[in-house]
């Protein structure tokens, strides 16, 4: 083969690979600038230009911001004021003392106002409001202001200190409610979005997952309340209280209520089937009735079962089960006999692990009827029925 032919042939494979690499460049080119041979009037647009029309065209909206987007106008700024005495003492305001010391007496006056705030959401369009008890309770005033700036008075309907539920009504019509999701069926490792107005600081989003469900009163340290809390990650501060907890489609599964001081990242939530079943009850009677047996209890330890065989001479006979370690007088729990040492192995043939259990069936009971508790007395199984009563006081009373 000649010189000339070998170079010829040469020639050709470079100018056709130079042409396939000029294609596959200029083919790309196309794929990320499909409008370059659109219009060859127009001048190219930098790099930066071109940078910035691809993100805006490739880069689709959150599941988080359309969440905001949908449900953040239902929810609400709360400002409650409340009028408290300063419990200054007497002989600031005694006409004796202020002959001799004149100017020199402080006026300290007798009543003083404090202010709060917290957050709360809008769950029909008529204007009733969701929110916590403590934000509301013994307040003289309190006002809500919507997203778009609308003032409006509140009334509050009723509170219920035992779950941490309150109800609000404004006079507002056509307002933007939210939907509920179903709280049983919630799963920890689920989204969740915090919307709220922590620290004062209005409409703040804050996002995480349900790190947990049915934390009971006790675990989070408000053994003074009636709730199987739901625990998530996502940042809940003072002023988000009364404020939704989202899922990912944007329904409600809990209203936002307890931090834990000192805790890293830890808040916790009233799952919202509790909280939507108090607020019916508060709306039509303005208070709650809660079941009530009158009983103390506490789960068994090794260390218990010493206790009462030492002071008590009671032989529990098992690790299983719920011990009632005191009975209130004249409660349902005493009128239906049962007794200090009586350890509850089931009730209505569900077996009884720990006091939650205990919480969660009464809980579920209605006033004045009969719940069914299997004991074990000195090493004997009975059944007892005791009629749930009404709570008189939850400060006074325990399950």
């Amino acid at each position: 083969m000649s010189k000339s032919t070998t170079l010829k042939k040469a020639t050709t494979s470079l100018s056709l690979l130079l042409l396939g690499g000029g294609i596959a460049l200029g083919g790309n080119h196309l794929i990320n600038s499909p409008q370059s041979f659109a219009d060859d009037t127009k001048p190219e647009k930098t790099l930066a230009q071109a940078n910035q029309a691809e993100v805006a065209v490739n880069v689709p909206q959150n599941y988080v911001s359309d969440v905001v987007n949908r449900v953040g106008n239902s929810v609400v700024r709360i400002d409650a004021s409340r009028t408290v005495a300063t419990n200054a003492s007497p002989m600031f305001n005694d006409p004796f003392f202020r002959q001799f010391f004149g100017s020199q007496m402080p006026n300290i006056p007798q009543e003083k106002v404090q202010r709060g705030f917290g957050s709360g959401f809008v769950v029909s369009s008529d204007g009733l409001i969701l929110t916590n008890a403590h934000v509301v309770d013994g307040s003289d005033q309190v006002n809500i202001t919507l997203k778009d700036g609308r003032i409006f008075e509140g009334k509050v309907m009723g509170t219920d200190s035992l779950t941490d539920v309150a109800v609000i009504k404004i006079e507002a019509e056509d307002l933007p409610a939210v939907s509920f999701a179903d709280s049983e069926q919630l799963q920890p490792g689920e989204w969740a979005i915090a919307i709220g107005n922590p620290l004062g600081l209005d409409n703040t989003v804050t996002t995480g997952i349900v790190s947990a469900t049915g934390r009971s009163s006790s675990q989070i340290g408000v053994a003074d309340k009636r709730v199987s809390f739901i625990q998530t990650d996502a940042a809940i501060n003072p002023g988000n209280s009364g404020g939704p907890l989202l899922n990912a489609q944007g329904e409600v599964i809990g209203i936002n209520t307890a931090i834990i001081q000192n805790a890293q990242g830890l808040g916790f939530a009233i799952p919202v089937n509790t909280a939507r079943d108090i607020a019916e009850e508060l709306i039509a009677k303005g208070k709650v009735e809660h079941p009530y047996l009158g009983i103390q209890m506490a789960g068994i330890t090794p260390e218990l079962r010493k206790q009462f065989q030492s002071r008590k001479n009671i032989d529990l006979g098992t690790d299983k089960g719920v011990i009632i370690v005191d009975v209130v007088t004249n409660s349902p729990a005493d009128r239906a006999g049962l007794k200090s040492g009586d350890v509850i192995s089931q009730i209505e043939e569900k077996a009884i692990a720990g006091a939650e259990d205990v919480q969660t069936a009464v809980a579920k009971t209605k006033v004045n009827s009969e719940i069914t508790l299997q004991v074990q007395r000195s090493g004997k199984i009975q059944d007892i029925e005791v009629q749930v009563g009404i709570l008189p006081q939850p400060q006074q009373a325990t399950r």
